[in-house]
């Protein structure tokens, strides 16, 4: 899937709001990201010592109460509530005072995969105890679906189109993708990303059903993408929030900052499992490419989806090299500081490689150090990379076959 009908409405980014487990808010998270510094630690909420795994990729220290109204405290649960102070912190970076705007100008596209558990469970126990008739746990995930886009605009008072997509970690370059495409239908600013978080355990019982966590017990050796040794990913919680806005509007109300533009997007489904076809990441990739009118010796850095799981990386680097060449563009995953984020982990890598662009560095791979050679890959390992970065492509999957895939473009890429 494409964007549809050619126009001049170029959808820019002027506010970023990052929460993430190695740094709460945009530059502590950069900070962070570039200095190596980890956020993946061993569960502390409760006791997981029955699980086979036990780390995740956790914001310590957040107390909702000195961020929330506390009428919003009763209706919201921990994803929710990172989502709004994402979306306040997004707005304020932006100088944005939706006051002073008109409501159907402005809309928020938000995705979440399969965060919502704590506030479904306690909404479960509340209905249980009327009797079991009562209980119907695909409503209240219904609900939870609609709510981080709810509060969200119901907040600010941003009344134009709106919606919530939910396709894991693809889903987060979704929700940026439809943002750009309500632009471009008209409407003036769009509040979108996403968050998750589902660390509690039954949550995270559903993160290890899914047979790809690691059993690493120490944080160093746990998440290690498209390394000889990985085997497996970190859960993690948090993401990003951006406002995206039509550039002339974004200009004419005197925006202080453009990071850049959101300047192709597309998404494929994979084919049945036992099918002859290919995955389709790399037929994203050139989509997203062909959207934007770049060519792939354009692109100066590519930040992975990065499953940390052996033929998944594998696949991956095949689908990189296909589109590059071999060796031919850096590769990174700051994603191994935090784990995988769900659908709040794409957003966040494209907050990171608007900063990437912002400071001429592409930022590290941490953990991994042994990278086969047949994966073909210049991965950014320990260290960052200083360079010059004008364009940058933006990779996710999701369970199931999901695929997606963004580019972030400077505002001069000349320069």
């Amino acid at each position: 899937m494409t964007q549809a009908a050619p126009t001049t409405r170029r959808a820019v980014v002027t506010g970023l709001g990052a929460v993430a487990p190695n740094g709460f808010g945009t530059e502590e998270y950069w900070k962070a990201t570039l200095r190596g510094r980890s956020g993946i630690h061993p569960l502390h909420r409760y006791d997981a010592s029955g699980f086979p795994s036990r780390l995740a990729g956790q914001i310590l220290g957040f107390e909702a109460e000195q961020h929330i109204p506390g009428r919003l405290l009763p209706q919201t649960d921990r994803v929710t509530r990172l989502a709004l102070v994402a979306g306040q912190s997004a707005l304020d970076d932006a100088g944005v005072d939706p006051q002073a705007l008109v409501d159907y100008s402005m809309g928020v596209v938000t995705s979440s995969a399969i965060g919502g558990f704590e506030f479904t469970h306690g909404e479960v126990h509340k209905l249980w105890t009327k009797g079991p008739q009562h209980v119907s746990v695909y409503e209240s995930f219904a609900w939870f679906y609609a709510v981080n886009t709810g509060q969200l605009s119901i907040r600010h008072g941003m009344r134009g189109p709106s919606g919530v997509l939910v396709g894991e970690q693809a889903g987060g370059l979704d929700a940026i993708g439809h943002a750009r495409r309500n632009l471009r239908r008209g409407i003036d600013l769009v509040v979108t990303g996403g968050c998750d978080s589902a660390l509690d355990p039954w949550g995270y019982v559903s993160h290890l059903t899914t047979g790809r966590i690691s059993r690493a017990t120490e944080p160093e050796l746990a998440y290690r993408p498209f390394d000889a040794a990985a085997d497996g990913y970190v859960p993690g919680e948090g993401g990003a929030i951006l406002v995206l806005e039509d550039e002339r509007a974004a200009r004419a109300r005197g925006a202080a900052t453009l990071y850049g533009e959101i300047a192709g997007y597309a998404a494929t489904f994979d084919p049945p499992p036992g099918s002859e076809r290919p995955p389709g990441l790399a037929r994203a990739a050139r989509l997203a490419l062909d959207d934007a009118g770049v060519r792939p010796e354009d692109v100066d850095a590519v930040f992975a989806d990065a499953a940390g799981v052996p033929d998944l990386d594998r696949a991956e680097a095949e689908a990189i090299n296909e589109v590059f060449g071999a060796g031919a563009v850096p590769v990174t995953a700051p994603k191994s500081l935090v784990g995988r984020l769900n659908s709040g982990g794409p957003p966040l890598d494209v907050v990171a490689a608007l900063l990437s662009i912002r400071d001429d560095v592409v930022p590290p791979t941490p953990n991994t150090t042994d990278v086969p050679a047949d994966y073909g890959l210049d991965l950014v390992l320990s260290e960052p990379r200083n360079a010059r970065v004008r364009t940058v492509l933006v990779l996710a999957r999701g369970h199931g076959g999901f695929n997606a895939a963004v580019v972030v473009r400077a505002m001069n890429p000349e320069l």
